[in-house]
């Protein structure tokens, strides 16, 4: 990732400010359920207004695919983001155009506005220029606070970067600073944890990562996939075994690179899967037939955590077991736990994301604890995949 500017680069008093966040938060009979996302946009928007700022707040919401569906209006977002900043928020029911003008031009130094649904335009998606140079007329400057629609090359996110003095508003320079010290200059021992069901869908972040880090834990029903192509019988588990020969070329990649692949030597294997399935702890390559495995074993998890120990960074992405339902959570839970007890300590930057991840942290009781965990998931990935994020190259000097 290259230098960006931050918002303290940019003078902004007096000026129009566009920032592009994302306020897609779920919602049930016109009310905000869960404020996490507009809670952690209102640093930038406070930040800016402290400045002097006229702050105009764009963000898509849902997939309305280019109409206007009233229930995915950001009208009910204006209100709630009024509550988080203690101030209110005016609110444009377009976007561009007269509407959004009208509600721009009305703002004073220090005031904010939200516009409409990004997305009630289909130009929005198609990174239309004439529609991102209808956006740029309503501001003098660009912060771009939202890392999660970083990997779409949207009118809202990468043409209007280009038309305007541009900056990565805080949430956006949090990320991209902590994603920085995770992979591109990582201090070592470096590791990476990835779990989840399937090799398949983290194809492109395995060959990424055995280039970039110096031990891989694999987990979730990846692992089974894994044992499988060493010609281990896992019973009834869940595998993908037309990528065995995949798998292997991974592990042959990761042995020329000096990254060591880590999978289980023991574990938790039951007949169903259930809460609080009959279970039984056994060795990996000992799993009877009949029977399929739904976590990683207690001397694994041990053995994970003296290497832990070890390490200066951890990349965390997906669970090591199936953590929805007890006790398959215990392996991903005591890891998580270990991981940010080593945090709290200084040793070890832990930096996690993706969907499931925030859930299993979130189960362990350690979401708080980690040195970094991104919301974003999609841009996560495609950030682990070493693929260029086109919302934040827009953004580079």
């Amino acid at each position: 990732m290259a230098d960006f500017k931050t918002i303290d680069d940019i003078d902004v008093s007096g000026k129009r400010v566009l920032v592009r966040s994302d306020l897609n938060v779920p919602m049930k009979d016109g009310k905000v359920t869960d404020t996490t996302r507009i809670d952690r946009s209102c640093d930038t928007i406070r930040d800016l207004t402290a400045k002097g700022a006229k702050v105009v707040v764009v963000s898509h919401f849902g997939r309305p695919k280019g109409k206007r569906v009233p229930e995915m209006s950001l009208k009910p977002v204006a209100e709630a983001l009024g509550q988080a900043l203690g101030t209110s928020v005016a609110f444009a029911d377009d976007c561009v155009g007269p509407a959004a003008e009208t509600v721009v031009n009305g703002l004073a130094s220090g005031e904010v506005a939200l516009l409409e649904n990004l997305r009630f335009h289909a130009e929005e998606e198609k990174n239309d220029p004439a529609f991102a140079r209808n956006l740029a007329e309503l501001a003098d400057v660009y912060v771009n606070d939202a890392f999660s629609t970083a990997h779409r090359a949207h009118a809202s996110t990468e043409a209007v970067a280009n038309l305007l003095p541009s900056a990565a508003g805080r949430l956006m320079q949090a990320e991209l600073e902590a994603l920085t010290k995770a992979l591109q200059k990582p201090e070592r021992p470096a590791a990476a944890l990835v779990g989840g069901a399937k090799i398949s869908t983290k194809l492109d972040v395995l060959g990424n990562l055995v280039e970039k880090v110096d031990m891989i834990v694999i987990g979730g029903g990846m692992a089974n996939t894994f044992l499988f192509a060493k010609g281990i019988e896992i019973g009834k588990s869940l595998c993908e075994s037309d990528m065995a020969g995949t798998a292997r070329e991974i592990m042959e990649k990761a042995e020329k690179a000096g990254c060591e692949i880590v999978l289980p030597t023991d574990v938790v294997v039951a007949d169903k899967f259930e809460e609080g399935a009959a279970n039984e702890t056994v060795p990996a390559d000992a799993v009877p037939a009949d029977k399929m495995i739904l976590d990683i074993g207690p001397d694994s998890v041990e053995a994970l955590k003296k290497k832990l120990a070890d390490c200066k960074t951890l990349v965390w992405n997906g669970p090591l077991g199936a953590f929805e339902i007890k006790p398959f959570d215990a392996a991903t839970n005591a890891v998580a736990q270990e991981a940010a007890k080593l945090t709290k300590a200084g040793s070890l930057l832990t930096v996690a994301g993706g969907g499931d991840t925030v859930s299993a942290l979130a189960n362990a009781g350690v979401e708080g604890q980690f040195s970094y965990v991104s919301t974003a998931g999609g841009a996560f990935l495609e950030w682990m995949e070493g693929k260029t994020l086109p919302g934040v190259a827009a953004l580079e000097d």
